[in-house]
Formats: C-alpha cells, sequence, structure tokens
C-alpha cells in the first residue's frame, strides 16, 4: 500500500481588524477588552501541486467594511513563490466577504464549495439582513459564473480531493462551512477556517458571534477535534496568536507567514 503523502501548510495574513472581546463572542464577554482578529488565506502544497484555501478581500472591500487590509493575498503568496496563475485548486470554506473575493486572482483554478453554501448564499436565507450583511452580491455572481465556465466542482459533506487532503463539511457559521484535513509530517491537521475563529471559541466552548446555527457551530468543535490528530493541530481561521505559534514560512516573513506543518513554538 502506499505511503500517504504529507503537505507543506502556510497561514497568510493580509488584513486586521482591531475590535473588543464582546463582538467575538456569542453573549458578549463580560471581561471585555482588545481582542483584534487577522485575516488569512492559507496555501497547502505537495505532491507537485499547490491547493489554496480561501482568497479573501481586496483593498476596496476592506475600506467598506472598516477593515485594514495590508496586502493582496496574492502578493503574500508570491512571497511564498507561489504563482496565484498556477494554481489549479481553490477550496471556499464559505462564502462570506472576508473568504470568497479577489475574483480574478486565480484565473486557471477549479473551485471547490459545499453543496449547501451555494444554496444558503443563492436562497431565501439572504431575504434576511442579518445573515445576508456578511455576503457581497458580487462574489456570489463571481462563483455562479465559475459554476457555469465549468470550473466549480460541489461536495457533499466529507470527501478526499487527494491523497491526504480531503474537505470536510462544518456548518454552524454558515448553511454549508467546509474544513480542509492534511496530513503533514506531524499529523493530521485541521484548516479549521471560520469553523473556529479564535482559539478561545474551542478551548472555551464558546460560540462565535456570527452564526447561522448555533448547536451545528458546537457540534463543529468536536468535529474538528475527531479531525485532528490533536487539539494543537486546528488551526482557527482569525486568531493572532497562530501568528506568535508556528515559525515564519520564510526569512524576513515574521508576521506575514508561518508554516503550520512545522512542530509549534508553544
Amino acid at each position: 500500500m502506499a505511503e500517504t503523502p504529507t503537505y507543506e501548510v502556510y497561514a497568510v495574513k493580509y488584513a486586521r481588524h482591531e475590535r473588543r472581546a464582546s463582538a467575538n463572542f456569542l453573549g458578549g464577554d463580560p471581561h471585555d477588552g482588545p481582542m483584534p482578529i487577522d485575516y488569512f488565506v492559507w496555501a497547502i502544497q505537495g505532491g507537485g501541486k499547490t491547493y489554496i484555501l480561501d482568497t479573501g478581500f481586496d483593498a476596496e472591500q476592506g475600506k467598506k467594511r472598516k477593515r485594514t487590509h495590508l496586502r493582496s493575498p496574492g502578493d503574500g503568496l508570491k512571497m511564498l513563490g507561489i504563482d496565484p496563475a498556477a494554481v489549479e485548486d481553490v477550496f471556499i470554506s464559505h462564502m462570506h466577504y472576508d473568504h470568497a473575493g479577489n475574483h480574478d486572482l486565480f484565473p486557471n483554478a477549479l473551485y471547490h464549495i459545499q453543496d449547501k453554501e451555494m444554496q444558503y448564499c443563492t436562497g431565501r436565507s439572504m431575504c434576511h439582513r442579518a445573515l445576508a450583511g456578511s455576503f457581497e452580491p458580487e462574489d456570489v455572481a463571481a462563483m455562479v459564473r465559475r459554476l457555469f465556465a465549468g470550473r466549480l466542482r460541489f461536495h457533499d459533506g466529507a470527501e478526499e480531493v487527494a491523497p491526504g487532503l480531503s474537505v470536510h463539511f462544518i456548518g454552524g457559521h454558515t448553511m454549508g462551512l467546509q474544513a480542509l484535513r492534511v496530513r503533514t509530517r506531524r499529523g493530521w491537521l485541521v484548516l479549521a477556517a471560520d469553523a473556529a475563529h479564535l482559539y478561545a471559541n474551542i478551548e472555551q466552548q464558546r460560540p462565535y458571534v456570527t452564526v447561522y446555527n448555533v448547536a451545528d457551530m458546537m457540534e463543529g468543535h468536536r468535529t474538528l477535534r475527531k479531525l485532528a490528530s490533536s487539539p494543537a493541530h486546528i488551526i482557527p481561521g482569525h486568531d493572532p496568536l497562530v501568528l506568535e505559534r508556528y515559525p515564519a514560512a520564510r526569512p524576513g516573513l515574521d508576521g506575514i507567514a508561518v508554516r503550520l506543518d512545522a512542530e509549534p513554538l508553544r
């Protein structure tokens, strides 16, 4: 039997938002204080291929949403020697504006999304402002255009996309949110995206404030633990601590990109 390949995994920071803890937890935080969030895209490399998880948002969207846009995700990937035009597969964890923008960044890629997420962002749930506010109509329209161009692959639940790389339906934060499970040199790593924004969401069992279904979100935390080799193998989607816990991907990229398949620094 062939051995399961291992991958290198990188988190690339492209934006930041200064906020308080009360904005990060359903029901607020009685010990409210500064608790910023970072915005990332992720790169997975192995077997001669590069896979991308999420595409981020651009400077215009950052201005609209009052987020500090630091660099194009494409520029961050180029710092790792990754040419976005050469990427063949892009996974979209969910269709919120900060995960599905930059429509022209990967012109030759096949996109991967869960059936339920496409149903969610094009269905009756978007009649409700409280749910629709995290989506951008043009992001959704761009995904529909990819569908008709033959550049969209749907998934229904868990599916292996390549040896050692699989998508997993989680839900909770949105109807069709998915996470990625990746085989690395240190074990099974899970890129949670917004299944867990912060380490505290999982470690303290406190749901994030933006949520489609609270019960599914909490069960999703349990699923992440089952998929990962250990709790330390779960990578949350927005926690600045990720940049502190993992080594820089390359010399000079401190605070920009980290290597997630390496042993944590602490």
